[in-house]
Formats: C-alpha cells, structure tokens, sequence
C-alpha cells in the first residue's frame, strides 16, 4: 500500500496516528504482528472509474485480529471471562484501533472525493462480515471520532462511553493567564508543583522530532522501558519504532526530556496534531518532586498556548489531572457482538454502565478547578466524539439465558 495513497483518505483532520508511516512503522519495527497478538487485517474498499480503468483505493479502516486484549484501554477483560464460563472462545476478536493509544479520532477512512456515507457504511458490514468469515467472537471499534461513531451506532453497533480528562485552551496569553482562571487554592498548589520542580537540580528540553537523534531515542528508549519493568509489564513500543516515527513524521512528533548533569533522567513522548497536542508515554530513572508533573501537565499546556492548539489530550484515566486544569469528557467505543445471548446480555450491561459514566461525569464537574467567574466552558459535559444518543431498550436474550450479571467492565 502506497502511502500517499493512504494518505489521501479521510479528511486531512490533523489526527497523526492513522497515518500511514505512524501504522507502518508499528508492522515494521514489530511493535504489532502474530508475536505480539495484534495481526494486522486492514480493510480497503476500492472503486472502479468510470473508465473501468484501474482500481481505485477509497476507502480504509485499520484492523487487527486480536488474541488477548492488552494495549486497548478499553477493558473487556470480564467479557472474555464470561465466554469461557461457558464454555466458549471470546478470542480472536476484531479490533479497530490504534494499538497502544487512546485517542479519539478518524478510524473508517473515505477519499474526500468520493461517497463518504456509503463507503463508511460498506467498511463496517465488511469488517462485520470478515469477523463471521473468521469465526471471530467480536468486532469492536475504540475511541472512534464524532462522525464515525454516529455511523457504527447506525449500522447496529453497541455504543459504550468511557471518560477521560483533556484540557481546553480558552484562548490563554500564556500560563499565567491560565492559573488566573483558576480557583486561589488550585493556583497555589500548581505553583508550589511548578517550584518544586524548578528547585530539582534538572534541565527540561522540548524537541520537535526534526530536533532528535539517536541519542535521544535511545534515552527515552531506556526510560520509557523502565516504567514497564517496574510494574512487570512489557515496553510496547520498539526503539527503532520511536526513532522511525520521529523521522517519517518530524513535524507531528514531540519529546520533553529531563536531564540531571549528563544524563537523562525522565521523558514524555507527543504527538502533535492540527489543533490537539496528544501525550502519550511517560518515564523516569529518578523520582524528583513535581518533576512529573512539570513534564507531562505543564510544560505541554505551556506548549499549546504558545503554539496556538486548542486542546490538550493526555490520555487515559487520571482524575489527579482534574486539579490540574483537564475537565471530564466522554469518550467512545461500538462493539459488535456476533452470540446473540451475549449481545443482549452485553446491551443491557452497557446501558447500566452509560448512566454510571455519565453521573462520574456529573460528579467531577462539580469539583472543577475554575473560578466561578471564568468565562464560561461546556468541556466537561462536550463529548469528546459527539452528543449522546438514547440507548436502545434492552431485550430478553433468545435460547440460552446469558444473564447481564456475568457481564462486568473488567475494572
């Protein structure tokens, strides 16, 4: 697959992780594969002209065939669990995602220049079709954008709903400006962080990844490494992935690097979209106070100011953040479920679970960190991919009885 002809897909939204060096560089440098239980499956649609000339590639969506069900952030851990009470596989499943990362964003690809609705559509029934031609259990489709959550919720896919905290530029002079907007206690905690951090006998870099070279990958490398093996959990993502990335894509890559004396001590990785900055990974050799905070929350916030971006995405989980100026929002997944039992068993959990994300939701926007009096900012109820839908009602399952209680978020 040519990339510029991946390339040319979607609506040039800025979102750098369907890109086609970012996905091959994945395959390449062996972060996904068979090894690894993320083999990839990509789905094209093509069309002929009206010539009958060559085919023409419009449409795509990244797909996986999935044996386990790590690196989604997206948890059906228990759901596996209740096919195997049962006697049945719940691997391989269908995924379309970006391994590793968990941003919202473009995941049913069209050409600009051709029928988007019908092409986002006949990419759905495909990747449900080949799930039934694999005798998979599933196709599910994670953190998928506003437009294409709508379409994989028409064409008959359970929506789930997650939250994450992002925060929002409200057209800030600089990060002064920003605390302003803050409550007096909120501004004097960041403060003391931002202190501490600057009292640590550290200096903090920012690289585009046209400023990197091997030695700042092979650092981060080595500190990115370090958090997974401390929490015995295995480094994702290759070396020769990062350094690969930086080069193909240098205006999208970002690195934030600490350095006591002459090593490097602590790092972020970013990717840098048309609007939104996205940080992804994090580490550190030494603990140094405020330190993390400084490199993964405020340097970049500092960063989206300077540079004019309107949001900053610092990925999942973390209500730590919410004192720190992220809002809640809600993100998105559509899964479809092949059993029926299952599926209604499933609708059922996931209609439970909507009304539970949404009252956290609710209940953190109460302790947002923002005066009362600054301007006025709907982040917190926004969805990050679109406004809510009713749910559909749920119905008694057929044959079998799958009771909703076997089902669980995995949390």
């Amino acid at each position: 697959m040519a990339s510029d002809e991946w390339d040319a897909l979607g609506d040039d939204e800025g979102y750098p992780f369907t890109r086609h060096a970012f996905l091959v560089a994945l395959e390449e440098e062996g972060c996904v594969g068979e090894s690894v239980g993320w083999i990839p499956c990509h789905l094209l649609a093509y069309s002929k002209d009206r010539q009958d000339r060559d085919d023409r590639l419009v449409g795509a969506m990244p797909l996986y065939i999935k044996t386990h069900s790590q690196g989604e952030f997206v948890f059906d851990w228990n759901w596996a669990e209740a096919w195997d009470r049962y006697g049945m596989a719940y691997y391989p499943k269908l995924v379309s995602a970006i391994p590793f990362t968990p941003s919202a964003g473009p995941r049913l690809l069209a050409h600009p220049g051709a029928d988007g609705e019908a092409i986002r559509s006949a990419l759905v029934q495909g990747a449900i079709e080949l799930a039934k031609r694999l005798q998979a259990s599933s196709f599910h489709c994670l953190f998928p954008g506003e437009r294409d959550r709508d379409r994989l919720e028409e064409e008959g896919l359970l929506l789930r709903t997650g939250t994450q905290f992002h925060w929002e530029n409200r057209g800030y002079r600089d990060f002064e400006d920003f605390l302003g907007s803050l409550t007096s206690k909120r501004r004097k905690e960041i403060r003391r962080e931002r202190r501490d951090a600057a009292d640590a006998p550290v200096s903090i870099e920012i690289r585009k990844g046209g400023e990197t070279d091997e030695t700042h990958w092979r650092a981060y490398h080595s500190i990115y490494a370090s958090t997974y093996d401390r929490k015995w959990g295995y480094p994702a993502l290759s070396l020769s992935f990062f350094a690969s990335v930086a080069k193909a894509m240098p205006e999208r890559v970002l690195l934030i690097l600490a350095r006591r004396g002459d090593r490097y001590i602590a790092g972020a990785h970013c990717f840098v979209g048309d609007d939104t900055l996205f940080g992804r990974n994090w580490g550190c050799l030494e603990e140094h106070r405020g330190l993390h905070f400084e490199i993964c929350y405020y340097r970049l916030i500092e960063y989206c100011i300077e540079h004019g971006l309107d949001r900053f995405d610092a990925g999942a989980q973390g209500e730590h953040k919410l004192m720190r100026g992220f809002l809640p929002v809600e993100t998105a997944s559509a899964h479809y479920i092949d059993d029926p039992r299952f599926r209604e068993a499933i609708r059922d959990f996931l209609e439970r679970e909507r009304q539970q994300q949404a009252a956290y939701r609710e209940l953190t926007s109460r302790h947002s960190p923002f005066r009362a009096s600054a301007p006025a900012d709907d982040a917190a109820s926004r969805a990050v991919t679109g406004t809510k839908k009713q749910a559909r009602s749920s119905k008694s399952a057929g044959g079998r009885k799958m009771p909703s209680r076997s089902i669980s978020n995995g949390r």
